[in-house]
């Protein structure tokens, strides 16, 4: 399973609680990443290129729901600030 970019309505995030999850915040960067379980996070503010060590390159920013699976390896790529709530699974 790879990485899923996804659009929700508020009402789906408010349902999943999404906004009470706590706030990552990061200013431009890149930096290698390990997924040891499942993140699910949206993205409040941002833009982000995320790539795998398959060589797949994956695309995100604010206003997407994005979930990595747990045994994922890659480097973070960030563009412009992210700002995120974000839960493990």
């Amino acid at each position: 399973m790879g990485i899923k970019v996804q659009k929700l309505t508020q009402e789906q995030l408010k349902e999943m609680g999404v906004f009470d999850w706590p706030i990552w915040e990061k200013e431009i960067s890149r930096f290698d990443w390990y997924y040891d379980s499942i993140e699910e996070c949206y993205l409040l503010e941002g833009q982000v290129i995320v790539e795998t060590k398959d060589g797949e390159s994956v695309s995100f920013g604010k206003g997407d729901f994005v979930i990595f699976p747990k045994g994922l390896s890659c480097a973070w790529d960030i563009k412009e600030a992210v700002r995120k709530h974000y839960n493990f699974k």
